[in-house]
């Protein structure tokens, strides 16, 4: 009711009314907080977790916050590097699903097996792919020896000492190697005894000019050295055209057989050496070949020459 003096007098019930409006007014105003269920999103995640909702607020992604939560890793990432082809397998056996496939690259340099455990699902199903094993074929430092002197000049001292050093790694031919060898190449083969024979020779003669160098029908070579002490006098060295080597080319591996041919040059009495190995990359090849076949067996993956796609982010 109004007053003479024109102000507003509220009864006692007006006034309750109101203060009861403004109650609930600020009370609506106070954030809450609701307990959200996040069912099967992933291992180490919790199923619920609390949201504070404010008046008027929209939510959006509650993913940073569920993060905030998480105890386990989202999914497995990162590459595993072995150093055998046993650990390759087992390692993959360990980890591996319907969707897991192994690629290789078997060519040279750098022959690689790499295992993607998170591979596409075979249905068509996208996965990750950041799960890895590689395993890169250590070659051993024998092969690799002869593979840096392969077709390198060598003095008659260097070539002599490198056969010595090597003479373990040198091989008798198989019957088969000698006629399907010595036909394509029109040389003869070296035994490992002769080899090294030939080597002890050239140490002797390493100070010694060549007076005659001559191609006999066998395939042989035949030098002659003259001596300045000798007065003229000849001494023959008979040198085979072709010897065969035997070594494992990767660590742990089996032995690969490669046949080499035996080179030389005159020129102003001085003489060098060489060899060339016969189509060695496709002997590695082969060996990584069979080793991919290996591990199809013991893991029951598919496997593929070539290399995957390169891992999401």
């Amino acid at each position: 009711m109004a007053s003479s003096q024109g102000h507003t007098t509220l009864h006692t019930g007006e006034a309750e009314a109101i203060r009861t409006i403004a109650d609930l007014a600020t009370a609506g105003q106070k954030p809450d907080v609701m307990i959200l269920d996040v069912p099967d999103l992933g291992p180490g995640l919790p199923k619920q977790v609390p949201v504070l909702v404010r008046p008027g607020q929209r939510l959006d992604s509650v993913k940073a916050l569920i993060e905030e939560y998480r105890t386990l890793p989202a999914r497995r990432t990162g590459t595993a590097k072995v150093t055998t082809l046993d650990s390759f397998i087992a390692l993959i056996n360990r980890h591996k699903d319907e969707g897991s496939a192994v690629f290789a690259k078997t060519d040279w340099p750098g022959p690689t097996l790499t295992a993607v455990l998170d591979y596409h699902a075979v249905d068509g199903g996208p996965r990750h792919g950041e799960h890895r094993i590689a395993y890169a074929f250590p070659i051993t430092p024998e092969f690799k020896a002869w593979i840096d002197a392969n077709n390198q000049k060598m003095t008659q001292g260097d070539f002599a000492a490198f056969l010595e050093e090597h003479a373990a790694e040198l091989a008798a031919p198989f019957d088969a190697e000698v006629v399907s060898y010595e036909r394509l190449f029109k040389a003869k083969f070296a035994a490992p005894n002769e080899l090294i024979d030939l080597a002890r020779s050239l140490e002797i003669f390493v100070s010694a000019q060549v007076k005659n160098s001559v191609r006999l029908q066998s395939g042989e070579g035949e030098i002659v050295f003259r001596e300045e002490h000798v007065d003229g006098k000849g001494e023959t060295i008979v040198v085979p055209g072709i010897f065969m080597i035997q070594l494992r080319s990767f660590v742990d591996g089996d032995h690969v057989r490669i046949p080499a041919r035996l080179r030389y040059r005159v020129a102003g009495g001085a003489i060098t050496w060489s060899f060339q190995l016969y189509r060695w990359e496709d002997e590695l090849r082969s060996r990584v070949t069979q080793d991919l076949m290996r591990v199809a067996e013991e893991t029951a993956l598919p496997t593929f020459e070539g290399a995957p796609e390169a891992a999401l982010r």
